[in-house]
């Protein structure tokens, strides 16, 4: 007789698989009994507070990018999902900060890590990686984290994935587990770069589409006339024309904000379920004082006060809380930087900040007063409690 919990998976799309793999798992899986009295040290091996990880090897990705493969110094890396993040910590001149990279390498393997760095303007942590971290430095970070990644009992085996810029490295994880492990999915990438010569992993993508049947690859350039390929950006007729029938797609999107509000509008505009749209967070974006419902009295560039704990540290209108208690040396818990974990979260005491879009804001944090530090911006002399 099926228990409850059978029978609701038995309902859910793609359902009669997963209930198979689960009975695969129960009848060739590992014995767990063997395991009891070790649920601490079981649950901090996939679940670390901090990975110690090397770099051991350090690959060219494009004249802007590189791709750095980390191991770990006690020969154990947690499984993940292909979609998933590390979130990397770094010391640079005294002031200790982190970023959240999502992973690049296939989970089917856990030799190593790979994640892709790529520069960007004024960027603090992307130039620290690009002009000086090498082979043998030691860093540290989360273990893995994200909800960006594909759930077999509410995904359509059909994917889209719209990627802009340096977004494209969830799905080159994506794309190796799904090919290299012989996954029963169809996948259309689509692939929005100023230029050719700026994609990343732009001839691995292009062969593997060209090995592969259910791998369909489309580069659309929106900045170089002369690219002898798809030009423009990746609205509702692009995603049209390249996949054909989209009803019966699930849609994945990591870029820049201003790329993914826009490709969001598009699907939308194509008739496409909300349901059916993921979305990854790209973090803060660089220039938020073009924010849409940014104070139009200031420029970004004011100095205000932040107070901790009775003691005042000097706190930029541009850059967010967080940074500015990273600045002040004070440390303070952090994961994916986007507004959607909660790690960082702090109570806003006194003063105004401005929070940035894509923050998943609890009810309780409205009510009791919490924000998220990682994308809320002074905008008035601002006091917090840790």
């Amino acid at each position: 007789m099926k228990s409850i919990k059978e029978l609701l998976l038995g309902t859910l799309q793609n359902g009669p698989e997963v209930l198979n793999d689960i009975k695969v798992c129960r009848r060739n899986g590992k014995d767990i009994v063997t395991e009891i009295g070790r649920v601490g040290s079981k649950i901090s091996e996939y679940h670390p507070k901090i990975l110690k990880l090397e770099v051991s090897e350090i690959i060219e990705t494009s004249a802007d990018a590189k791709t750095f493969r980390l191991t770990s110094e006690n020969g154990w890396l947690p499984p993940f999902m292909a979609g998933q993040f590390i979130n990397v910590f770094t010391e640079i001149d005294g002031v200790r900060t982190s970023r959240p990279y999502s992973l690049s390498s296939s989970p089917a393997q856990r030799g190593y890590y790979e994640i892709t760095v790529a520069r960007i303007p004024t960027g603090f942590v992307s130039d620290y990686f690009l002009n000086t971290v090498k082979v043998g430095d030691k860093l540290e970070a989360n273990g893995p984290a994200g909800h960006f990644h594909f759930n077999p009992i509410f995904h359509r085996k059909k994917s889209v994935y719209l990627a802009g810029g340096s977004g494209i490295t969830p799905f080159v994880s994506m794309t190796r587990e799904i090919l290299e492990s012989g996954k029963d999915r169809e996948i259309y990438l689509i692939y929005g770069t100023r230029t050719e010569k700026a994609a990343l992993f732009y001839e691995e993508l292009k062969e593997k589409a060209a090995a592969y049947p259910n791998f369909h690859f489309e580069p659309v350039v929106s900045d170089d006339p002369s690219f002898a390929g798809r030009k423009g950006f990746i609205d509702a007729a692009c995603i049209k024309e390249i996949v054909g029938k989209i009803d019966d797609a699930d849609f994945y999107i990591c870029g820049p904000q201003v790329m993914n509000d826009f490709c969001v509008q598009e699907l939308e505009k194509a008739g496409v379920d909300h349901k059916h749209i993921h979305r990854e967070v790209f973090g803060a974006r660089q220039d938020i004082e073009n924010e849409p419902g940014w104070p139009s009295e200031l420029t970004g560039k004011e100095e205000f006060t932040l107070t901790v704990d009775g003691k005042k540290y000097p706190a930029r209108a541009n850059e967010s809380i967080l940074t500015a208690l990273e600045r002040a040396g004070i440390k303070a818990p952090v994961c994916c930087r986007s507004g959607g974990c909660g790690m960082c979260r702090v109570k806003l005491v006194s003063g105004r900040v401005f929070a940035a879009r894509g923050v998943l804001v609890r009810h309780a944090d409205e009510k009791f007063g919490y924000i998220h530090s990682c994308k809320s911006y002074p905008i008035s002399d601002v006091e917090i409690m840790l």
